[in-house]
């Protein structure tokens, strides 16, 4: 009997054990648990500061601009104890949209800009499928060793070729002529590549069948390929335009006319030597970026898609 107990009183031990252990093996898996929410936690709350931050130092200046084209001059760099103060203008000043138009002709450079940004950006969307339409989908000896000594070209330096440009302009006459604004920027190599990368993904079955109905290589490539490569176009269509209107340098270099002048030259306006009129400066630039505003909104659609797709297929 003593042996029984005894038998007994050893599985209750070594069930008690048991218990315990497991009671342990929960509370341990449990504050693992609690601890890896805690360490997720402040990883996500330090990820989150640091993208407000990145924010912060993207939307600060373009919130300065907007609140400085609406204060009178001399609040501009006026210091108060309240940060809003500096911020916020005690009343705005509407007029400030006003002027631009009247004491420079604003209207003049915004045309010049529309007319040079659109230009470039069809003959840059053109030249570009043309381009990449062989590269992609036709087969001819050396095709491959042409199109990468034609993304060489991507490795030179804009200022190296400017003055070479530039004198081959001046021996044409272009100088001073919205012709040295448009053509020497209506080919790409970068647009070139990024449309043949979107070619490469279409479908050869559509192609073939093409040929089967008796349509030629321009019948394909304008029947069939363009149609298919609206993302990639619109891509192409948002980055020439938002680089051509915000181009500052070659304007600057090769027109002489203030008739001319596309907007970024003809900001310069709003600045002298000793004095810089901040307020109309950045009315006239608020101004300014709408036309890119109303470009990225209509081919927000396509431009994603495009980015998506030559970014996962190409």
């Amino acid at each position: 009997m003593n042996s029984a107990f005894h038998t007994t009183g050893g599985a209750l031990k070594d069930a008690q054990t048991v218990l315990a252990v497991e009671q342990l093996t929960r509370e341990s898996a449990k504050k693992n648990k609690q601890g890896k929410k805690i360490r997720q936690f402040w990883e996500k709350a330090g990820l989150y500061f640091l993208l407000c931050l990145g924010a912060l130092t993207m939307v600060g200046p373009f919130m300065w601009m907007i609140t400085t084209s609406l204060k009178e001059p001399s609040q501009v760099f006026s210091f108060s104890k309240n940060w809003w103060e500096e911020w916020i203008p005690t009343a705005f000043v509407w007029r400030n949209y006003l002027e631009p138009w009247k004491v420079v002709p604003f209207a003049r450079f915004y045309l010049n800009s529309i007319f040079v940004a659109i230009m470039v950006t069809l003959a840059q969307v053109a030249t570009s499928a043309l381009a990449a339409y062989p590269f992609a989908r036709l087969t001819f000896p050396g095709r491959d060793k042409i199109f990468f000594g034609y993304l060489a070209t991507m490795m030179v330096p804009g200022a190296v070729t400017m003055i070479p440009v530039f004198i081959l302009l001046r021996y044409l006459g272009w100088i001073d002529s919205y012709k040295a604004l448009i053509l020497p920027a209506a080919f790409t190599a970068y647009g070139t590549f990024m449309l043949r990368q979107f070619f490469l993904t279409l479908p050869k079955d559509l192609e073939d069948a093409a040929k089967i109905d008796g349509c030629n290589y321009l019948g394909i490539f304008w029947r069939i390929i363009l149609p298919l490569s609206k993302p990639a176009l619109a891509t192409l269509t948002t980055f020439t335009f938002m680089g051509t209107w915000m181009n500052f340098m070659w304007p600057l270099i090769v027109l002489n006319t203030h008739e001319k002048f596309t907007l970024p030259v003809g900001l310069a306006y709003f600045q002298s030597l000793h004095h810089t009129d901040w307020t109309l400066l950045m009315a006239a630039s608020m101004l300014m970026i709408i036309p890119i505003l109303l470009v990225f909104i209509f081919n927000q659609r396509f431009f994603v898609e495009g980015i998506k797709l030559t970014g996962i297929k190409g």
